[in-house]
């Protein structure tokens, strides 16, 4: 019986081990070549290239006085039921030229206009009955391209959301109604000081027709008595 020479086996295991060897590191090449040709690291310019635009939005001259999250309802009044208007981004915006202020509400995804109104010295906001997160008004608004005569319900994540809003509404409402009062004072004054000037004027137009007066009779005198001789 033949016996295995060990020296041999260890030979041949090693030429084994080094094709197997050689096969891996053929095949990491052939695997790095394919990779580089994948990623070049080239850069393919776009067959059309687009350039941002600018989108108006109408409320380019107006400052941000609030900006909140809420969700919008309109009263019904053939329902006479609330209906959901939108959930967004509620804002008071100031002009920059007339200092009006109007509330304006977009919807959050396709920002459509869900509330566009003035805020004015009547606003006046109530707090929803049942509701601390919630408060209504009335408002001539304008969202769906003319005006309507509408009754808003507005509905805040947090019952401090809602505070801040209904206060800065009724400060601003404040406002515009001692501006008016102002400006009716002022009115009422000047007619006053017009009324006194014609009174005034009026009265010295009589003391200068009585002073002239006996100056015209004396005149009258004398003719008579020339024609008389």
């Amino acid at each position: 019986m033949a016996i295995a020479d060990p020296v041999m086996n260890i030979e041949e295991e090693e030429e084994v081990v080094a094709a197997a060897a050689g096969e891996e590191e053929e095949a990491e090449v052939v695997a790095a070549a394919a990779g580089e040709e994948e990623d070049t690291g080239a850069e393919v310019a776009p067959i059309v290239r687009l350039e941002e635009v600018a989108v108006p939005t109408g409320e380019e001259d107006e400052d941000v006085l609030l900006d909140l999250k809420a969700k919008l309802y309109r009263f019904d009044k053939d329902g006479n039921q609330w209906k959901e208007r939108g959930t967004g981004s509620v804002k008071l915006l100031k002009h920059k030229v007339t200092g009006k202020v109007r509330l304006v509400m977009r919807q959050s995804k396709t920002l459509k206009i869900c509330a566009n109104h003035l805020v004015i010295a009547t606003t006046k906001m109530q707090e929803h009955v049942g509701n601390e997160k919630s408060c209504v008004w009335h408002a001539t608004d304008f969202s769906d391209g003319e005006l309507k005569e509408e009754l808003f319900c507005i509905r805040f994540g947090s019952i401090e959301n809602c505070k801040i809003f209904r206060e800065k509404v009724e400060e601003i409402a404040e406002s515009l109604s001692n501006e008016e009062e102002k400006e009716e004072s002022k009115e009422a004054s000047s007619a006053a000081d017009l009324l006194d000037n014609l009174t005034v004027s009026e009265t010295k137009t009589e003391e200068k027709s009585t002073v002239s007066e006996p100056k015209e009779t004396k005149e009258a005198e004398s003719k008579e008595e020339k024609s008389s001789t």
